[in-house]
């Protein structure tokens, strides 16, 4: 992905040192907590939901060099994803407010709970700001070999995803709907809400592609790599040889897949839409 000389976003809040607790939606957390319950037997929801009731702190800490770079890198991509959506509420008739991207190490404190790094990258609604350990960057490929710099924009992407279903409207309908049903349902709303994510992230890809030109070859293998690997059937098959369809709240491989490439092919909003459909067929 080509992005030198890219201006970095100046919505950025650096907390690494500081100790804390959060809790949010998250991709990340499908993947580190989330075979982590798996190992154990558990709902990666729950290990995620415990991690967040725990309290963790960290002192004095000093990034390395190749922390900095992948700051940088985060950073050029949130501009990106500002670039990119600003042009499409503007579409819309709206105004696009960014969120903030909060950096942390080791754990952090949001308006949303608490969490330590273990359950990933995730986005807070109620303070608007996507966190990121930054390590995190570092085990994607060590845990499931799913590396390269637009896997990594791909995270960022997803969790702004979070971001842009917020300020639609959609993210609050969505949990509103959550309190009123069972956890069966509650889990498929859940499906339908990262799916969603995905696909926003997709139609980032395609709009920054666009305007910049960035994507080289292998990018989208990258990207679609990540997307089957943190697939809720392929993370359960994995850990423990079968799956549970019931249990899934992020979506299978291949339905991840279909939503990432639709909007990576399609680039429009109005092709975005999770909820309607009946659940089978997304």
């Amino acid at each position: 992905m080509k992005l030198s000389g890219r201006r970095l976003s100046t919505n950025v809040e650096d907390r690494r040192g500081n100790g804390g607790k959060v809790a949010g939606l998250s991709i990340g957390g499908v993947i580190i907590a989330g075979i982590l319950a798996l190992l154990l037997g558990g709902n990666p929801g729950d290990v995620i939901q415990q991690l967040g009731s725990q309290t963790a702190t960290t002192g004095e800490y000093t990034p390395t060099e190749q922390e900095e770079q992948l700051k940088t890198f985060a950073l050029q991509v949130l501009a990106s994803t500002e670039d990119v959506w600003t042009e499409e509420f503007k579409r819309m008739g709206r105004t696009y407010t960014p969120p903030k991207l909060v950096l942390f190490h080791g754990s952090v404190q949001s308006a949303c709970g608490g969490a330590t790094s273990s359950s990933g990258p995730f986005y807070c609604s109620a303070d608007q700001c996507v966190y990121l350990d930054l390590d995190f960057f570092n085990e994607m490929p060590k845990s499931l070999g799913a590396g390269g710099d637009f896997a990594y924009a791909y995270v960022v992407a997803h969790e702004v995803g979070h971001h842009v279903q917020n300020l639609l409207g959609t993210l609050g309908q969505a949990h509103q709907q959550m309190a009123r049903v069972s956890e069966a349902e509650k889990n498929r709303i859940s499906v339908r809400i990262e799916l969603q994510a995905d696909f926003y992230a997709g139609v980032w890809g395609y709009h920054e592609n666009a305007m910049f030109g960035s994507l080289e070859d292998g990018d989208l293998e990258e990207a679609i790599n990540a997307a089957q690997k943190i697939g809720d059937d392929y993370l359960q098959k994995q850990a423990r040889g079968y799956s549970t369809p019931e249990s899934f709240t992020h979506g299978t491989s291949a339905q991840r897949i279909k939503w990432l490439k639709k909007g990576l092919t399609s680039g429009r909003i109005a092709d975005g839409d999770t909820f309607s459909p009946n659940y089978n067929s997304l």
